[in-house]
């Protein structure tokens, strides 16, 4: 059985504005390996964004060919497509998406609900989640009540909901402080030893990138590098902490 879980060749994907096409990305290869954590680092407008969308089932490739856990994305319809989002693919956001009227544990359980889960196995599930991120005490608790470092391990919980094979993050510590960002990323790491799950990660972020096995650099719709965790380390100690943004541009 193969270890990868995501392999991606060719992959473009076109719009169109008026009767000109925009090339958001061209010629994307990347493999990503069950239980990795993959950085994808870039300017703003570079890809990145639709290089998650596109691998989360969002979006469908306007050329080349996507797979996820077995299943080739280009293949698949509508239907199929919002059935492999709901168990195959977790999502964490920027500003955390949580609904505002429902409780930590409810907003745990909304993944579930939608997948047809009876009430008392969800419940029981989402309460271990919480307490898997540290959120046990605070369950019951309106995100307005949460801080944002508390919300984010709240969608964490969500994102592990049904057990999806990989979970995808678009700057997932982009509204939070460094000390937040690095208990998310201790967090991030810690799922990843205990569940085996992947993770596909957009930042900008010097903890995210510091946390992950490999990076890929995306500019203008193209893959320009690829950084393993050694290459990052050794930039870190012959270039200084400070200097590492500019390994990833």
């Amino acid at each position: 059985m193969s270890s990868e879980l995501v392999q991606v060749t060719d992959l473009e994907r076109n719009y169109k504005r008026g009767k000109f096409k925009i090339a958001a990305l061209n010629a994307i290869d990347l493999t990503v390996k069950k239980g990795e954590i993959v950085g994808i680092v870039g300017p703003s407008g570079s890809g990145k964004t639709t290089l998650l969308n596109v691998i989360g089932g969002l979006g469908k490739p306007t050329g080349g060919h996507i797979a996820v856990d077995g299943e080739d994305l280009s293949e698949l319809a509508d239907k199929d497509l919002t059935h492999f989002r709901l168990h195959k693919v977790g999502f964490i956001f920027q500003f955390y998406n949580l609904i505002s009227t429902l409780s930590a544990i409810e907003n745990v359980e909304v993944p579930m609900t939608l997948a047809g889960v009876p009430k008392p196995e969800r419940e029981k599930r989402a309460r271990e989640l919480l307490a898997i991120v540290g959120m046990e005490q605070r369950m019951n608790h309106l995100p307005s009540q949460l801080s944002g470092g508390e919300q984010q391990r709240v969608a964490v919980a969500r994102a592990l909901a049904n057990r999806p094979p990989i979970i995808l993050g678009d700057e997932p510590t982009g509204d939070l402080d460094s000390k937040s960002a690095k208990k998310l990323m201790e967090l991030i790491r810690n799922l990843r030893k205990d569940t085996k799950t992947t993770f596909i990660l957009v930042t900008h972020d010097p903890i995210v990138v510091e946390g992950c096995d490999r990076v890929y650099s995306i500019r203008d719709g193209k893959i320009t590098k690829e950084f393993t965790q050694t290459d990052i380390n050794h930039f870190k100690m012959s270039q200084g902490k400070d200097s590492l943004e500019e390994l990833l541009v």
